[in-house]
């Protein structure tokens, strides 16, 4: 055998081995990415209740119906949530959500059964982390409910107080093309809550009534109400409770579109290791109070079409100012 001969095939098995290392290095690569795939695929979910056993039940079901069977959703305490490193952990009510945040600072939270005005904070300073599902419906859809039941008001009475009033803000600024304004009333202390209703009823043709616990509150509500019903004047909102307790009607978030939203973002978490932004969900119901309308000799329409007036008057204004 030559020297060129000898020299060609030590080349030859010199490229072979490169070869069959490069094809090893390949099947390596090729066979870790399903298994790191499949273990994404079965991470868990977990849930930090409220405490009420029903709700938290209840929420838990809906939630197993839209992760469908690859997700394994795990009723999680307080202790156990302080070790959880990568899982997302669904909180329940705000209770739940700050005592998650107590004991584990670094978790991925996805909050339920909040409002705007307790989840923004969080939200903005841990982007991407902390995310969540509103409960509640956005002030101008409950502004346009009122507008539904009463088709020739012009004019919505705001009550707040100095830390509460920037609640109102965007509202102020979307009822114009709406064919609405606001005027906003400031309580300054309990005392002055009443006086400052009464006006404020003697300016607007409904109250509207924000998430705003200041004003709004077990305390205040049967004065707010009476004093309304006993000036001829109703209220929408701040939510399905005090539609019981006496407020003409209020939007709401039901659960299972509360739900179906969470999942949509936990499966968004497992993609791309972020929640979306917290937000609304887009369907909303109505809560009514038959009796109080009959009161005040106030002609209603189903829950249904009230909805449909909503709906229709934020598309005819290209409404997506209603976030």
């Amino acid at each position: 055998m030559t020297e060129n001969t000898v020299l060609f095939w030590k080349l030859a098995t010199a490229r072979i081995h490169q070869a069959l290392h490069m094809l090893i290095v390949a099947a390596i690569l090729v066979g870790t990415s399903p298994a790191q795939a499949r273990d994404t695929d079965h991470l868990p979910v977990y849930l930090a209740g409220s405490g009420n056993v029903t709700l938290d039940k209840h929420i838990q079901n809906l939630l197993k119906q839209n992760l469908g069977s690859q997700r394994d959703l795990i009723l999680v305490s307080d202790k156990q949530a302080a070790t959880i490193k990568n899982e997302p952990i669904v909180t329940i009510g705000p209770g739940a959500f700050s005592r998650i945040r107590q004991v584990n600072r670094k978790a991925a939270v996805l909050a339920m059964l909040t409002g705007q005005d307790f989840l923004n904070g969080f939200a903005n300073r841990s982007s991407g982390r902390i995310s969540g599902v509103y409960y509640d419906v956005p002030l101008l859809r409950q502004a346009l409910i009122g507008k539904a039941i009463l088709p020739q008001a012009t004019r919505i009475a705001l009550l707040a107080t100095t830390s509460s009033a920037e609640l109102y803000d965007l509202l102020i600024d979307q009822l114009p093309q709406y064919g609405l304004e606001a005027r906003l009333f400031i309580v300054k202390d309990d005392k002055q809550l009443i006086p400052t209703l009464i006006r404020a009823l003697s300016y607007g043709d409904f109250l509207l009534a924000a998430p705003d616990s200041a004003i709004y509150n077990p305390r205040t509500i049967k004065h707010i109400l009476l004093t309304a019903y006993r000036r001829n004047r109703i209220v929408i909102g701040p939510s399905q409770a005090y539609v019981k307790a006496g407020a003409l009607a209020s939007g709401y978030a039901p659960f299972p579109a509360m739900t179906e939203m969470a999942a949509d973002y936990l499966h968004e978490f497992f993609e791309t290791g972020q929640f979306p932004g917290p937000d609304y969900p887009a369907d909303f119901k109505v809560e009514i109070n038959q009796q109080v309308a009959r009161s005040l000799n106030i002609p209603l329409g189903s829950k249904e079409q009230i909805v449909k007036s909503v709906q229709s008057l934020i598309e005819n204004k290209g409404g997506q100012g209603d976030e």
